[in-house]
């Protein structure tokens, strides 16, 4: 199910290689350092919660749920950013947004390495803390929507699959680059200096990856398809009815559910989750991690191109069947102190597989949901709606459920519900969609 046209549908517009590359490359950027930041920020998060959560005397378990809070207020503020941007990105252009989003992005996340503790300034650390968040939330927001309106604008014909998974795949590189920037700086430093300043290092890092990824964009080309339906229009822009649009975000985020909740669950929560719960050591809990991401990395690019051949239907069911069955059972390998260290990594990497059996073909699939003129702004709304609900409060439900229930599971249960119902929204998918050019 797709959002009916509106007027009349422009032909399909294909840009030259080097552009449609150029365009990977500047897009994929930005999503990149986002998600090695919101990594770092996952498997710092104990760390973190003593700075800036847990003054003298206060629990350990009340500061970390004070962090995952914290996390869960910038991913509620990605929706807003994604109205923001995307109708700036839907009316001026994907390449002037996308420029404002990186600059926004890479000040509040380098920020945040400078930021002074709770034992410098008190009350007011958490709080500046909380702020910077509000505002990598906004730039989240708005990042999403661009980078896949690009990817998949600028994508050949029969490609759109493919080029829409490299948003998901330097997702996974990103959260890669911050598992190996912490176990990196866990390794060469003493727990003192790590907990001193060494957990700074990796947000102050963001700067110079951030002027990397403006030079790119500075360089980017507007899309095809947006300079053919907006900038060189001689007539008033038709855009289909806010209800319709309303109707195609809501759908999109019921089908991206599962993604969210499982991707996080198994790529961003987990350290926390194996240190507070099974009391793994923070290496241990960091090579667990680094495991179900490869995994994910792995699965993503051959699920996008193997989504513009089948369709995206049949692989997004797939992982989140996958999911919905296995959490459970693979969840509780890892718990099994019995179980051989090789099974257990090999459970952590076919469940970030499965997740990426999902992350693949997801962006095409938003960008086929909706026109030109709306696609910014849909797909980035459907996107940071889900991410919002079911990545920002996973921390937050999974720590407090865990420690008021006593029961081991709940990451499990919390994955593979969300699953459940992703799979009767991905039902509703059309087997065709991948054939159809973009509105």
């Amino acid at each position: 199910m797709t959002t009916p046209a509106t007027g009349p549908v422009p032909p399909p517009v294909t840009a030259r290689p080097a552009r449609s590359h150029r365009a990977l490359v500047a897009g994929s950027v930005g999503n990149f350092i986002e998600w090695y930041e919101f990594g770092v920020y996952g498997y710092f998060a104990t760390v973190i919660a003593a700075h800036f959560f847990t003054p003298e005397g206060g629990s350990e378990v009340e500061g970390l749920v004070k962090t995952y809070a914290s996390f869960a207020l910038a991913f509620f503020f990605r929706p807003v950013g994604a109205a923001l941007f995307g109708r700036l990105g839907d009316r001026i252009g994907r390449r002037p947004t996308l420029i404002l989003v990186i600059c926004l992005m890479t000040a509040a996340t380098t920020l945040i390495g400078a930021l002074p503790t709770y034992a410098s300034i008190g009350a007011a650390a958490p709080w500046l803390l909380t702020l910077l968040r509000i505002l990598q939330g906004l730039s989240a927001g708005g990042e999403f929507g661009g980078a896949v309106s690009v990817m998949t604008e600028f994508a050949p014909p029969g490609r759109r699959g493919l080029y829409g998974a490299w948003q998901s795949f330097t997702v996974a590189l990103g959260l890669l680059a911050g598992a190996g920037a912490a176990a990196l700086l866990a390794t060469v430093l003493t727990e003192s200096q790590l907990n001193g300043w060494g957990w700074r290092v990796p947000f102050l890092l963001t700067l110079p990856l951030g002027l990397v990824a403006l030079w790119l964009r500075l360089r980017l080309d507007e899309t095809p398809a947006f300079a053919s339906a907006v900038v060189g229009r001689n007539a008033p822009v038709r855009r289909p009815p806010a209800g319709e649009t309303v109707r195609a975000v809501a759908l999109g985020a019921g089908r991206l559910m599962g993604w969210s909740a499982a991707g996080y669950t198994f790529l961003v929560v987990l350290p926390s989750y194996l240190q507070s719960t099974l009391n793994a050591t923070f290496q241990q809990a960091l090579v667990a991690t680094a495991l179900a991401n490869l995994g994910f990395a792995a699965s993503i690019l051959p699920a996008g191109a193997v989504s513009d051949r089948i369709g995206r239907r049949a692989v997004m069911l797939s992982g989140a069947l996958l999911v919905a069955v296995l959490a459970l059972p693979l969840l509780n390998l890892v718990q099994d102190p019995g179980t051989p260290a090789w099974a257990k990594g090999a459970a952590l990497f076919g469940a970030g597989a499965a997740v990426g059996l999902m992350a693949g073909p997801g962006p095409a699939m938003l960008a086929e949901m909706f026109p030109t003129t709306v696609r910014y702004t849909g797909l980035g709304l459907a996107y940071a709606l889900s991410n919002a609900v079911f990545s920002g409060c996973a921390g937050l439900i999974i720590t407090q459920v865990v420690e008021r229930t006593g029961n081991a599971d709940v990451p499990a249960h919390y994955a593979a519900a969300a699953c459940a119902v992703s799979v009767a929204a991905l039902l509703t998918l059309r087997a065709d969609d991948h054939h159809r050019a973009l509105r």
